[in-house]
This record gives structure tokens, C-alpha cells and sequence, in this order.
């Protein structure tokens, strides 16, 4: 049993004392997340990084590329949320504190990418060079090249104009001390524009009429490459557009979830007529009414009406379920069939819904281990590349005598070497698979969350509450005199009960309370370690509730059947012993799908339960699991666990309870309940929004997708840059194709990330199985 209120010899209570003294100096170490415009690539990232953990009070930063957020713990006695913000403005680029409140503010904003008139801009400059080597293509020579001049003036236009955003950020990022992709664009598309200036003022007589007349068709105008740099720069820049698209809109489901909350409700007024007002004019305490087809705007009761409703966006079953009166509504759950007028308790970032965006926006900002390989090659990239460039210049024009070919090979190689690829191999498919994860009912806590469910090759579950409904029922009972009461046992034992939250007390009190049963005064609440609990009662004394050794209950060698399988609840009164209850609990209706799911899978699945070892048996039997262990203290579970990872094994941990925290802590990776206690949740390392135990199945499956698609990508990112950076530096790829198939590397990683965004699993494919006992709130079947 264990104690709400926890004393010195409850099991749980190290578990929970050691939670407790962590958050009590949880203000020394405080949590911001910045939302940051103005990255370019994973060197940018890399640069803020640096910057940041420069700073003493800063503990600890991680910025993600792909998300265009920084996660930064700091001290909040010497410094504040505007000063870290300040600190990343200082290296160019643009820090807002991101909250999620400020994300629900954006639900009425438009999201979408600015308009991009400076690429538009761009295409337009590009265009007469584009129709000029279409002529040289289709065997018109020079022909339909414009004049030199007029090639030299959009070039300059583009090259001083509407490329400034990559002088700034090369020269914010030189000055920070970590070059990016932008310093490579600069030096190699400058390069271009001077040389081929070079060449045209270079060119005849010197004189401005000679200049003008340079370039026209039948002409003899000099060789420029005015069209390299200008094609290099459009290509860029779309490519950086597209990326961001992409990233904004496609794999980031917070857009989503925001969007699942209307922007106008129906209000009921003082009159009693109901009004359309804008959602954030909504106060807790109002009266709003939800239609057939809308979505609940806030979390609320119903008080009047009925209907039924699915909250898959919460926790990924799509099975609707049936409210009445005074039951939860969720924001964003759609109503699919009646009328409901609920009253407001949570709006906005207090809601459900609020807290999932806050902790989907958390754990998309964060890295994943494998994110550090790429962190470190690119943060010597760009020197690296500079000096490939630099030799493949003085060896090209040692060989060739050629200036103008050793210039056009050096620029490809700085052109296609970008890091961008590999700097969103890693955070591209975390946000996706975050957001297909939030989709099932999965909130990881952080990146490393997620890789870690994706590498485990063991699951270890918990009885109650995970693989069974967790409420259990009593089925028998036995009583030492035939002559007392069963109703005085029960609610004896009920009043002592109230004091603990274990599942069989919560079974013992529910009989209680349908028996009509008053509660008893208690006092002097003591729990005994891996035994019960016991409490003083005015006019009877000591009253132990527990084990049957506990109470000094022997019971009888040839029980019913039922006690064998069921757990024991035995009460004895002044230490004699008075009567015993059975209290069976049944399998969720989905745990034996989901064990063979999760065997097919090859996942090894082991039972841990601190229930007695032929109840145990009984629910392995049933489910056909090989390896069941009962009568386990939160500590044996702990130490198994770590037997397990010595022996190599990758372990994931599933329970609900707060002797579940130990072992949780101590896996690989852990898993809360649904309904679990705020301690298993707090040591878990991702929740299941939904009761169905196939949610662990799809966090599984979910996790190895996201490690495959990330592998895929920085496999594509390496190959990139291995084979692109020879044969630029050959001269197999001049700086126009090279610029396009850089642009064409980034791409091709969002899009192998946005694969994920399909991914599907049993909980969304067969979740019309209820995932409870026969229960009156689901929709019947047709």
C-alpha cells in the first residue's frame, strides 16, 4: 500500500524525497526557449551555441536549425530572459522569448513565409541571362546574351543589392568566430562579379564607348562570367525559401494543433442567448456552446446537453467518446454528433491542448545525440572548404595556365560544399517524428527521448495499471468469525484505505462507497514497507491493513480458485487477525494485441509486479510472456533493470505508479500512463495520452522510424558533400550547377524527413478496438 502522505518507511518515499529535493533547486537552474530568425545553416546554430555557453550563468544551450529555436538553462540570479535574448540579437540575429502563450497568439496570424520580393527581384535579374544561355543552347552563340554593361549593372544589382542578407550574416558570423554557408556564397560570388569586372574594364581600348558597345551580338566582348554569380545567388536563395517552407509549414505540427481552436465561440449572455465573441474575449467561468462539427475551444464541463466527441488530437485514438453531463471536454476535441454547453475551466496554454503545443515546441527545439556528429564536423567546415578551394585555385591554374577555369573550379567548390544538408539531417526528422508521435498520443520529452525509445530492444512493464485496467474489483472474501460483519470489515478497512492511493485501496473504498458506507476518523497514519498500512481508530485501536503476514492472517490451504490469481487485502485489529478480501483485476481489452505487437517487433517483453508471484504468473500465462517477476519492490525493479543494461540490453520501462519511479529513472527509456501519478510522469521520459497500451508499440515504432530517417539523411548529407566537393574542384561542375544541386541537397533532406509525416501505426489504423472493458461513454459499433 502506499501513503498519499508518505512517511519514512513507505518504499516510494526515497523515490519521492530525491524528486522533491531536485525541484526544491529547480530555481537556480531555470528553463527559456527563444524562437531565432535569421539562421542560414547549422553553423549558425553552432555560432549561438558557442556564444551562449561562453556566458557563466548560462548552464547549458541547445539550438535546433530546423526548428529555429535555442532551449537554454541558466541561473536566474545573474542574468534574465531579456538579457539571454539580448545576447543572441548581439550575434546577428533576431531573438523573441517563445511561450506557450505566445504560440497560442499566432493561432489568428498568418504563419505563412513573408512575401518574397527580394527572390522575386532576384529571378527577374536572372532572367535575360537565362534566355541568353538558352540561345547558347539551342545554336545561337551570343546572340541573345544581353550587352556586357547591361550584364555587368544587374549583376551589381544583384550582387550589392539584393544579396545584402548574406553579407550581413557572413559578417555576423565572421565576427562571432565561426563562419557559415553565407561566407562561402560571399567569397564565391564576389569572387565572380570582380574578376568578370576585371575582364570587361580590362577589355579594348578602355574607353566608356568601347565598354558599351562590348558585348552585342556578332561582338567581340570579353569572356565574363557575370551570370555564374547572379545564377549562383538566385539558386541559393531559393532553395533557403523552399527550406523554410518547408520547415514552417510541413514538418512542424504546432501549426496544426493551434489550429484546431476556433477563432470565434458562441457565448452564452446574461440573457440567455448565445452570441459570437472572439475566443480570447473567453474567461474561465463562461458559458460556451459547442455544435455538431465544431471543435471545443476550451477545456470545460458540460452542463447541459450531450453528444459525442473524439480527442484523437490528445490522445490518438479516434474512437468518439460520449459526454453528458459533468463530463471533461478537451480544447480541440471535435463534436461529431449533439450540442453541448460546457463552462470554461482552462483556456489558451492552461489547457491540455496548451500544455501538448509547450511540450511538442520543447522537444522538437531539442538535439538528439546523434545531431553532435554533425554539430562538429560543421563547425570546422567552413575553414576546411576555404582551403580546398584555395589549393584547388593554385592547383588548377599551376596545371592549366588557365586563370579564369582555377577561378570558375574554386568557386564550385565553395558553392557546393554548403553544410546545410548535414545541419538538417538530424532536427528535419526529430520535428517530424515528434509531430507524428504527438498524432498517436506520444509526448517525448526531448530528442534524446525519442532516440533512446528507438534503440531499445527490451520492454518492461508494470501489472496494474499498465497491462490491466487498473480497478480492481473485490470477487471474494473470507472472514476469521463467521458471526462479523463483511460491511464492518469493508468499511474499516475502507477508512484506513482513504490514506493510501494504491489501485486495491481505491477498489476498497468504491465498495465502500457503493455499499453506502460512512468513513471512519483515523489517526497516527503509518505505511510499512512492502506491507500496508496501518492507523489508530477511536474505540477499536490499531487497525493493520495489508499483507495477510501483516495482519497476522493465515489462510486456509485449500482456497477458491480466485485467490489464487487475485491479490489479498487482509485487516487485523490489535494485531488480531479479522477477515481477508479478493480483489482480481482485469486486462485491458487491447494488452494482448499490443504484447504481440510488440514481440513481432522483436522487443523483448518482461513482467515486473509487486504483486505475489502466482498473480504474476497468471497475466504472463495469459499474454505469453516468457520472463515474469512478482512481489518486486520499486527498488528489485530498479536493480533488474540495471542487471538487464549490463547484460546489453537497451530497456524501456512502462508503469503508472509512484513505486514505478525508481525503475523509470533507471531504464533507457520510460514510459507514463495515461492516468499515471505526477511522479511516474515526472521520471518518464515520455507520456501515452491514450489508455491503450499499443501506444507503447507505436512510440517504438515511431522512435526507429525517426533513427532510420535520420541515419538515411546524414548518410545522403556526407555523400553529398564527398562526392560534390572532388568534382567541383575537377571541374565536372560549374558554379551554376553546383549552386542548384546544393539548394537540391537541403531539399532532398526535408523531403525524406516529410516521409515520416505518413507514417501510420495500429493505434490510428485499428483503433476502433475500445481500449477499456465494455464501457457506456464509447460509441457502439454499427
Amino acid at each position: 500500500m502506499k501513503d498519499s502522505t508518505r512517511t519514512s518507511t513507505d518504499p516510494s518515499y526515497e523515490v519521492a524525497t530525491d524528486i522533491e529535493s531536485k525541484t526544491a533547486i529547480a530555481p537556480e537552474r531555470a528553463h527559456l526557449q527563444l524562437a531565432i530568425d535569421g539562421m542560414t545553416c547549422q553553423a549558425c546554430a553552432s555560432r549561438i551555441e558557442k556564444v551562449l555557453s561562453k556566458k557563466p550563468a548560462v548552464y547549458e544551450a541547445s539550438v535546433n536549425f530546423a526548428g529555429e529555436t535555442a532551449n537554454i538553462d541558466y541561473d536566474p540570479a545573474q542574468t534574465t530572459p531579456e538579457q539571454v535574448t539580448e545576447w543572441v540579437n548581439k550575434t546577428g540575429f533576431v531573438a523573441n522569448l517563445q511561450a506557450a502563450d505566445s504560440l497560442f497568439a499566432q493561432t489568428d496570424k498568418d504563419t505563412a513565409t513573408e512575401y518574397p520580393w527580394r527572390l522575386i527581384g532576384l529571378w527577374i535579374c536572372l532572367l535575360p541571362f537565362l534566355v541568353g544561355m538558352a540561345g547558347m543552347l539551342t545554336g545561337f552563340g551570343m546572340a541573345w546574351m544581353p550587352p556586357v554593361w547591361i550584364q555587368f549593372v544587374l549583376a551589381t544589382l544583384v550582387q550589392f543589392g539584393l544579396a545584402l542578407p548574406f553579407y550581413k550574416s557572413a559578417w555576423a558570423s565572421i565576427k562571432g568566430g565561426l563562419a557559415n554557408m553565407d561566407v562561402l556564397v560571399v567569397i564565391g560570388t564576389v569572387t565572380i562579379w570582380a574578376y568578370s569586372t576585371y575582364l570587361w574594364l580590362t577589355h579594348g581600348d578602355g574607353t566608356l564607348s568601347s565598354l558599351l558597345q562590348s558585348g552585342y551580338a556578332g561582338g567581340h566582348g570579353p569572356a565574363v562570367y557575370f551570370e555564374a554569380g547572379v545564377m549562383v545567388i538566385a539558386f541559393v536563395r531559393t532553395g533557403k525559401y523552399l527550406e523554410e517552407r518547408t520547415k514552417k509549414h510541413s514538418l512542424n505540427s504546432i501549426d496544426l494543433l493551434l489550429s484546431l481552436t476556433p477563432d470565434e465561440v458562441e457565448q452564452q449572455q446574461p440573457s440567455g442567448d448565445f452570441h459570437n465573441v472572439a475566443l480570447q474575449a473567453v474567461q474561465v467561468g463562461d458559458i460556451l456552446r459547442a455544435k455538431q462539427g465544431s471543435r471545443v475551444a476550451t477545456d470545460g464541463v458540460v452542463i447541459d446537453g450531450g453528444g459525442w466527441c473524439v480527442e484523437s488530437h490528445l490522445t490518438g485514438e479516434s474512437v468518439p467518446l460520449k459526454k453528458q453531463i459533468g463530463d471533461e471536454l478537451l480544447a480541440g476535441a471535435l463534436v461529431e454528433n449533439g450540442s453541448l454547453l460546457y463552462r470554461v475551466s482552462a483556456k489558451g496554454s492552461d489547457t491540455k491542448l496548451g500544455d501538448m503545443v509547450k511540450a511538442l515546441s520543447d522537444a522538437q527545439g531539442s538535439k538528439a545525440d546523434l545531431a553532435r556528429l554533425a554539430d562538429r564536423v560543421t563547425a570546422v567546415f567552413v575553414p576546411v572548404v576555404v582551403t580546398i578551394a584555395l589549393a584547388t585555385f593554385g592547383l588548377t591554374w599551376w596545371l592549366t595556365g588557365m586563370v579564369d577555369t582555377a577561378l570558375m573550379h574554386a568557386v564550385s567548390v565553395l558553392v557546393i560544399a554548403c553544410p546545410c544538408a548535414l545541419g538538417l539531417a538530424t532536427p528535419a526528422a526529430i520535428m517530424a517524428g515528434m509531430g507524428v508521435a504527438a498524432r498517436h498520443g506520444v509526448w517525448f520529452k526531448d530528442a534524446q527521448s525519442l532516440e533512446a525509445a528507438g534503440n531499445i530492444d527490451t520492454v518492461v512493464l508494470d501489472k496494474t495499471g499498465t497491462l490491466t485496467v487498473g480497478k480492481p474489483s473485490i470477487v471474494d472474501h473470507v472472514m476469521v468469525d463467521s458471526s462479523i460483519a463483511v460491511d464492518d470489515v469493508l468499511q474499516i478497512a475502507a477508512s484506513v484505505e482513504a490514506h493510501a492511493s494504491h489501485p486495491l485501496a481505491t477498489a476498497l473504498i468504491n465498495a465502500a462507497a457503493e455499499r453506502h458506507l460512512p468513513l471512519m476518523n483515523v489517526t497516527d497514519i503509518s505505511v510499512i514497507k512492502g506491507a500496508g498500512i496501518q492507523a489508530n481508530i477511536e474505540g477499536l485501536g490499531l487497525v493493520k491493513v495489508g499483507t495477510a503476514e501483516f495482519a497476522n492472517l493465515t489462510l486456509p490451504k485449500f482456497m477458491p480458485k480466485v485467490w489464487q490469481i487475485a491479490s489479498t487485502v487482509a485487516l487485523s485489529i490489535n494485531d488480531e487477525p479479522i477477515g481477508a478480501f479478493a480483489l482480481a483485476d482485469d486486462l485491458k481489452a487491447d494488452t494482448p494485441q499490443a504484447i504481440a505487437a510488440l514481440q513481432e517487433s522483436g522487443i523483448q517483453v518482461i513482467l515486473m509486479s509487486g504483486d505475489k508471484q502466482s498473480v504474476v504468473d497468471h497475466v504472463a500465462g495469459q499474454l505469453g510472456i516468457d520472463k515474469a517477476y512478482g512481489q518486486m519492490s520499486p527498488r528489485d525493479k530498479a536493480s533488474q533493470i540495471a542487471l538487464l543494461q549490463t547484460a546489453g540490453h537497451k530497456v524501456a520501462m512502462a508503469g503508472d505508479g509512484v513505486n514505478d519511479a525508481p525503475a523509470m529513472a533507471t531504464a533507457d527509456a520510460s514510459f507514463a500512463m495515461f492516468e499515471g501519478t505526477d511522479v511516474a510522469q515526472h521520471s518518464a521520459s515520455a507520456r501515452l495520452m491514450g489508455e491503450s497500451l499499443m501506444h507503447i508499440d507505436a512510440a517504438q515504432k515511431i522512435a526507429n522510424a525517426t533513427l532510420r530517417n535520420i541515419k538515411q539523411n546524414l548518410f545522403f548529407a556526407f555523400l553529398y558533400n564527398t562526392l560534390g566537393i572532388p568534382l567541383a574542384a575537377f571541374g565536372f561542375l560549374n558554379p551554376m550547377v553546383a549552386a542548384a544541386a546544393m539548394a537540391l541537397s537541403s531539399i532532398s533532406v526535408l523531403m525524406n524527413a516529410l516521409r515520416l509525416t505518413r507514417f501510420r501505426t495500429e493505434v490510428e489504423l485499428d483503433n476502433t478496438v475500445s481500449t477499456h472493458h465494455t464501457d457506456d461513454k464509447r460509441l457502439p459499433s454499427a
